[in-house]
């Protein structure tokens, strides 16, 4: 890398790298899709396969365990030694965050599976290869009466996904960054924010063929709430490191201006994710000028500013201690 990004040194001290910031986003996600499809499901959702919202929980009950399946992969694939993955599963620390975290995900993973399969139980029937899961989803099926229980219970699980690894990072206390209590909400408001993002882009683009404008408008509005959240949340993780001491406050003037890591918060963090995506809403709304495409490329830009968060606060609470 060149020097024009700043010292080299800095990046010897990273030990948590890249995939690790892709399995935050992926979890992030994951727990965010699953949110916003049961919300949607309870409050919107409409016995007509046409509409938006029909669309956003098929897209959630997709989205949320392929993300959440991929991302673990890639951390089992980090390790280097899978079955160092399997003692995790087995050995159990009861005062540990990672441990609360394992099981959070043995119990998260399968339901978010299971709720798939109930979403698309029709197309289950349809399909031959897909009928070898159709006892399991009639054995589901026999607990409907029970459905709406299952449902805050699998709610219950994806909030724990969303705001866990937040609290896995925060438990580490030589990294100022991360050792903040606002940390695991910013993860979890980000996660629905992907969410949001996530479910209106594959919805439109895979179960809905067409919109009207006030769908569009109430996306827009949605969309623009969700990176709204994120603003103050960004401004207190800063100003809990500035008032935590001296070496926190040398660490978050070093992330906010120093090297490559200072452009992607500035550019990418702030410019693309959270400023973009404002200023794409607020001309629609003004102009009353109500497109997918708005809709589309504010999702994607939601999608994108999430991840450069997650990897931003990977490397940037590595580089910058204090020390």
């Amino acid at each position: 890398m060149s020097n024009m990004w700043g010292s080299m040194a800095q990046h010897e001290v990273i030990h948590w790298p890249w995939p690790i910031a892709v399995y935050l986003f992926l979890a992030g996600l994951s727990a965010g899709s699953m949110l916003v499809a049961l919300l949607v499901k309870w409050s919107r959702h409409e016995r007509n396969t046409n509409s938006i919202w029909d669309a956003m929980v098929k897209a959630g009950a997709l989205i949320a365990p392929g993300a959440i399946i991929l991302g673990l992969m890639l951390l089992i694939l980090d390790l280097g030694k899978p079955l160092s993955f399997f003692w995790l599963l087995v050995y159990y620390n009861p005062t540990s965050v990672m441990s609360l975290g394992i099981i959070i995900l043995l119990i998260y993973t399968p339901l978010s599976l299971l709720f798939t399969l109930m979403i698309f139980e029709e197309t289950v029937k349809r399909h031959k290869l897909l009928r070898l899961f159709l006892p399991l989803v009639m054995f589901i099926r026999s607990f409907s009466h029970r459905a709406k229980e299952l449902e805050y219970f699998l709610f219950t699980f994806a909030l724990g996904v969303g705001a866990y690894t937040g609290f896995l990072l925060s438990a580490i206390q030589a990294v100022p960054m991360w050792n903040n209590p606002i940390l695991p909400i910013l993860f979890l408001t980000s996660g629905i924010s992907a969410g949001i993002a996530s479910n209106i882009l594959v919805g439109l683009l895979f179960f809905k063929s067409s919109i009207n404008p006030e769908s569009v408008k109430y996306l827009l509005v949605l969309d623009m709430r969700a990176v709204m959240s994120e603003i103050p949340l960004i401004v207190m993780l800063f100003l809990g490191m500035f008032y935590s001491g001296e070496g926190g406050m040398e660490a978050a003037k070093a992330a906010l201006s120093e090297g490559y890591l200072a452009w992607i918060f500035w550019g990418g963090v702030v410019g693309v994710g959270l400023l973009t995506p404002l200023v794409i809403a607020l001309t629609a709304l003004r102009s009353h000028v109500y497109r997918m495409g708005f809709i589309v490329a504010n999702a994607m830009i939601v999608l994108l500013g999430v991840f450069l968060l997650r990897y931003y606060i990977i490397y940037a609470g590595q580089t910058f201690t204090g020390a």
